[in-house]
């Protein structure tokens, strides 16, 4: 796998692992069932492309990242790796995000990553996730003794569900919404979600939980409203709208 290093400029705090190097992980083994698409959901046109272009594009500009991991299903040969991009493409999804992501680490760790390097796992239907954020992102955690994720402070009132009726208007105070990236060091997220493979990875929703189910107290780092997850058909609508928009000439 082919790298480029880091910056190498880090604050104190970082100093013990100034030479750690950034990649990304993508999970793109999922079938999409509830996107109702005849295809994987992250193969589904929107704005000319499949979805996982745009998503690749956004991470291509981040120079810092040394290279992308897109962790496909065995068999699945919609992607194929690209040094010029930066991308390696390994066929080791598994049964569920969780198991794709822990099978990506364990190849990154096997073919020259090191425990200390960064990784930013990044869904692949995130496609509107733009540079900046994932930037900021970077700049929020190299200097952090955990690393982090972009998420967004809960916008709506809250409801518990019984029966389907409210049963409860819960206090948005304090609760924000999980996106991706995120981003913690390699050995550590590794040995987080190892620790969970016997029980198939039970209550582990992505990896900041992780993290949490380790000890560990991950990093807010504000994201986007834009930066949506792509999961339901109405949502393709919203995601070609606003490629769309990036697309166009100023006026």
């Amino acid at each position: 796998m082919s790298v480029e290093s880091a910056p190498t400029t880090r604050t104190a705090a970082a100093a013990a692992h100034g030479d750690a190097r950034c990649f990304a992980l993508l999970p793109c083994a999922g079938t999409g069932s509830r996107a109702g698409t005849a295809q994987p959901k992250q193969y589904q046109p929107v704005a000319g492309a499949p979805m996982v272009r745009h998503t690749l594009a956004a991470l291509g500009p981040v120079h810092r990242i040394a290279s992308v991991l897109v962790v496909v299903a065995p068999g699945d040969g919609a992607l194929h790796s690209d040094a010029e991009a930066r991308t390696v493409v390994a066929p080791c999804g598994g049964a569920s995000r969780a198991e794709s992501v822990l099978n990506g680490l364990n190849h990154l760790l096997a073919h020259g990553a090191a425990p200390h390097d960064w990784v930013l796992v990044h869904d692949a239907a995130r496609c509107l996730v733009t540079p900046e954020q994932i930037n900021a992102l970077i700049d929020a955690c190299l200097p952090d003794a955990v690393g982090g994720l972009l998420a967004l402070p809960l916008p709506d009132t809250l409801k518990a569900e019984a029966q389907g009726r409210v049963a409860a208007t819960i206090d948005r105070s304090h609760k924000w919404l999980a996106q991706t990236p995120q981003m913690f060091r390699i050995g550590a997220l590794q040995g987080a979600y190892a620790a969970h493979a016997a029980g198939a990875f039970a209550g582990l929703t992505d990896e900041a939980s992780a993290i949490e189910a380790a000890g560990a107290q991950p990093l807010l780092v504000r994201g986007s409203a834009y930066n949506i997850k792509v999961t339901y058909p109405e949502d393709f609508a919203l995601a070609e709208a606003v490629l769309r928009s990036r697309a166009a000439p100023s006026p």
